[in-house]
């Protein structure tokens, strides 16, 4: 009898692990936005497997970069996920003024706010922001920017 209570305890235990692992942590409302694309400048490609992401920015951010100032309000960071040859899907990087000021001190990364959009242009909440943001604040040091570094060493045409 106790190797039977032990097996369905055991077996609910797995059933609900197999539940939570299925859940989805959708993206919070931020106030980043989606910025008008065709007026980035692309400055870097990143190559991850079969995924090809163009990043692009302002002129003002990588001019700002370059003269070691930082990046102003207002910018749009965007990372252009393509597979198969077409738009996948956005991902969006905006500072606000003030906009740190929305998180909690351990969460924050300055006044950088983070969105997914889809193809279309509508936010994505299917994606997971939070995750973004912390993985983002190992970057401190490069105004949270993993290609910072491109930015500053970016030629203009």
């Amino acid at each position: 009898m106790n190797r039977i209570i032990h097996t369905i305890g055991a077996a609910a235990f797995v059933a609900s692990a197999v539940i939570l692992v299925g859940v989805q942590v959708h993206a919070e409302p931020t106030r980043a936005t989606m910025p008008d694309i065709d007026k980035l400048v692309h400055y870097t490609t990143v190559e991850r497997g079969e995924v090809t992401e163009h990043i692009m920015t302002t002129r003002e951010a990588i001019e700002a970069v370059k003269r070691g100032e930082p990046i102003p309000n207002g910018t749009h960071v965007a990372l252009v996920d393509y597979r198969e040859g077409k738009v996948f899907r956005y991902f969006i990087m905006e500072k606000g003024e003030g906009w740190g000021q929305d998180y909690d001190e351990n969460r924050r990364t300055e006044d950088w706010q983070f969105q997914w959009f889809k193809p279309d242009g509508t936010i994505n909440m299917d994606e997971n922001t939070a995750r973004c943001q912390r993985c983002h604040t190992s970057r401190s040091d490069r105004d949270f920017l993993y290609t910072f570094n491109d930015m500053r060493r970016f030629e203009f045409e």
